[in-house]
């Protein structure tokens, strides 16, 4: 059971990462720090994309228009950090497994 809970946290951990990682791409894109044109910046910001999107597209239809900014990352972010949380402090004890 360990190894679940091991594999689960290290899982929303990368994924909590690859969040940041896209809004911060998404800020760099759009004030045009990167060069939208260099093919390994496409295929960076193409990665990104098909990593957050499925997640982040449900969201930002309940989310209200906030004109140029999109906080659902951060909706993510702690729902990923709750997940985490609930998952050490919640379910292992339940298994007898001591906090990762």
């Amino acid at each position: 059971m360990y190894a679940v809970f091991y594999t689960l946290h290290a899982a929303i951990s990368i994924y909590w990462w690859i969040v940041v990682g896209a809004a911060i791409f998404s800020w760099l894109y759009a004030f045009n720090v990167v060069n939208s044109r260099n093919q390994f910046v496409n295929s960076l910001g193409t990665m990104f994309y098909r990593l957050t999107e499925p997640v982040l597209r449900p969201i930002r239809r309940f989310l209200p228009d906030l004109g140029g900014v999109d906080i659902s990352p951060i909706i993510v972010l702690l729902a990923l950090t709750f997940i985490g949380v609930f998952l050490n402090t919640s379910v292992q004890p339940l298994f007898g497994i001591g906090p990762i």
